[in-house]
């Protein structure tokens, strides 16, 4: 999906210091490509408002993301990759990466913050989104209130009915399976988690989807009884007014990640990407960002969406980041070998 925002009217614009000296925004172009949801890609049209910048968003997934900053590393046709740069991204792609450190980057919680000099962290993607379509649920006979969380799953009559990402191209399937991998077994990451992931495969029955928002927009549907999600889009759908579906964050425990943007080496529009990174985190940013369905990185901003569950409800994880992106190319080969195994 392709988006494009325009200015129509003059706005008054903010002097911004970067790296290379002060400048003023007088609008110009930014080009982002984004594996995000609605709600987020509709921040970045925020900002070109704010600042008077046309701003155009190519939506892709992830993967697609890395394969163009890759092919295109030295003649970039995006100045900005918003979303998906987690943290093994932030590391295996930081060579096609402009350093910057936004200025607002230390009103962050440390763990959150800057820390590598690319990667600017705006939000909290929760991983591990469980979205049931409760029709196809009672059809299958299935009491919807019966299903908690990750050993739900492994019902035998939603057997053909569950939809999931591919982990080794979806940043978004790849945080469910570590989500899975940490809470699933007798300790974080250990053999027993792996059993019940073969489990949970032979249960997928062949249903891999290559589009993070195929596996929600088909679910509300009512193509899946089961969709495994991310919460953003989610909760998107619930703030719509989707009565026939219902979020469940699995009791086992969910993680929340931190989402990650960051400016192309050689953009061609570097002034407005650093300004834009300065915005994610800045408080006019973060407040966008929480009228949107996803947390924001700032704690002492809040989510203003009402149908979004409170942390203080929900079993909340924490996952070991840099151990995860340690054994990445190791786990999803791991993943792809139990699919094919089950097919």
């Amino acid at each position: 999906m392709k988006k494009v925002f325009a200015v129509i009217s003059a706005i008054t614009m903010m002097a911004a210091v970067f790296a290379g000296g002060s400048k003023e925004s007088k609008g110009g172009d930014l080009v982002i490509y984004s594996p995000n949801s609605d709600a987020l890609v509709d921040a970045a049209y925020a900002f070109g408002e704010q600042y008077g910048i046309n701003v155009e968003v190519l939506s892709m997934g992830t993967g697609e993301c890395a394969e163009r900053v890759v092919s295109e590393a030295g003649n970039p046709q995006a100045d900005v990759w918003y979303g998906g740069v987690n943290y093994a991204n932030g590391i295996k792609y930081a060579q096609y990466f402009e350093p910057h450190v936004a200025k607002d980057n230390k009103k962050l919680p440390e763990a959150y913050q800057n820390q590598g000099g690319c990667v600017t962290r705006y939000c909290l993607d929760g991983s591990a989104a469980l979205l049931i379509n409760k029709d196809v649920f009672r059809q299958l006979g299935i009491d919807p209130a019966s299903f908690k969380g990750y050993n739900d799953l492994l019902n035998p009559k939603l057997k053909g009915h569950i939809a999931m990402g591919n982990p080794a191209a979806s940043s978004s399937a790849w945080a469910e399976l570590t989500n899975m991998l940490l809470v699933m077994g007798q300790k974080p990451y250990d053999e027993a988690a792996w059993a019940w992931v073969e489990k949970f495969a032979a249960q997928l029955n062949g249903t891999i989807l290559s589009s993070s928002s195929a596996i929600y927009k088909g679910t509300v549907n009512g193509e899946y009884a089961v969709g495994v999600s991310y919460e953003d889009p989610c909760v998107g759908l619930l703030k719509d007014g989707a009565t026939n579906v219902e979020l469940v964050y699995p009791s086992e425990g969910a993680v929340w990640l931190p989402a990650g943007a960051a400016a192309l080496k050689g953009a061609k529009n570097m002034h407005n990407a650093k300004l834009f990174l300065d915005w994610l985190v800045s408080d006019d940013g973060q407040k966008e960002i929480a009228k949107s369905t996803a947390r924001p990185v700032n704690p002492n901003i809040n989510n203003t969406t009402p149908v979004m569950l409170p942390f203080s409800k929900i079993n909340v994880a924490y996952e070991y980041l840099g151990f995860c992106a340690e054994n990445k190319t190791a786990w999803q080969e791991r993943w792809t070998k139990i699919v094919q195994a089950a097919k």
